[in-house]
């Protein structure tokens, strides 16, 4: 196993790499604010030569993610293209039209569910005429916690419902303070027995379909690198894909002042190896 790197940024390590697919919230925005010398590097990279596709777990398409980028301060020229969870998920539900729906989210609050399946014509149902259940998210994100969902929940499993989770992360990061999300439905799901359908991150559809977008933009990518946040969902997805991923320290995991043991431990708890880690994103 390659020993954790540790380069001081990113124009150290760029020359490895023709494409990146880089996460977006913890990484280059928080929810309230672009983090600047992340973008910059995105945007220096491209400068180079590089290809740059977003990957989110954010449960909308990918027109609903980029639409909030002017004005947090992301600039359009950090990025090529991007794939959300929520594009494979719409993938997904396509090849299921035939199947009645229980719609387990809210179309308020930051997920906005109703962009998941405008146009889909997808028919939505109550629990007990269910042949499908869609999990966008929790429908308080500020005031439900998981647990309060364990007995809905089970009422599927015993159904044997299939469940599809439109956003595999547990928690976000927006601005201070963290919000549960649908991953950690779909953990509770399958811990009463059931089965769950993960078109996001760490799972191979959201990445098939970034190197798909990037082949369409005339880039045959060979050497990508991931860089994310989260090492159940980023550093994993890379490792599960054969890519090489760099953890960044901005999101989810607040770090104290000996970062490189912390990160190193963190890696440990998940089971995880990172090509490499830097406090933050730049150049």
């Amino acid at each position: 196993m390659t020993k954790l790197q540790f380069p001081q940024g990113l124009s150290s390590i760029a020359q490895n790499y023709d494409s990146i697919l880089c996460d977006v919230w913890g990484v280059i925005h928080n929810g309230r604010a672009a983090f600047t010398e992340a973008c910059e590097a995105l945007v220096n990279f491209r400068a180079q030569g590089g290809r740059v596709c977003l990957i989110t777990n954010a449960p909308v398409p990918k027109a609903q993610v980029i639409r909030y980028f002017e004005p947090l301060g992301v600039p359009s020229d950090a990025f090529d293209d991007c794939v959300s969870s929520g594009d494979a998920t719409r993938a997904e539900l396509k090849l299921r039209r035939d199947k009645t729906i229980w719609r387990l989210g809210s179309d308020e609050g930051f997920e906005h569910d109703k962009y998941l399946y405008d146009g889909l014509d997808l028919n939505f149902v109550d629990t007990a005429e269910a042949d499908l259940l869609l999990c966008i998210g929790l429908r308080d994100q500020v005031n439900d916690v998981p647990g309060d969902y364990k007995a809905e929940l089970k009422q599927g499993v015993d159904r044997n419902l299939p469940m599809i989770c439109a956003n595999p992360d547990k928690q976000v990061r927006v601005g201070g303070k963290l919000y549960w999300c649908a991953g950690a439905l779909a953990e509770i799901y399958e811990d009463l027995g059931g089965t769950v359908v993960y078109p996001g991150k760490p799972h191979a559809a959201i990445y098939r379909l970034a190197v798909e977008r990037l082949r369409d933009l005339g880039a045959e990518p060979s050497r990508i690198l991931c860089i994310g946040d989260s090492p159940a969902t980023d550093v994993r997805g890379a490792r599960l894909q054969g890519y090489d991923s760099l953890y960044v320290g901005t999101g989810l995991k607040e770090h104290g002042a000996d970062f490189e043991q912390e990160v190193t431990d963190l890696l440990a708890d998940y089971g995880e190896q990172a090509t490499y880690a830097m406090t933050g994103l730049r150049w």
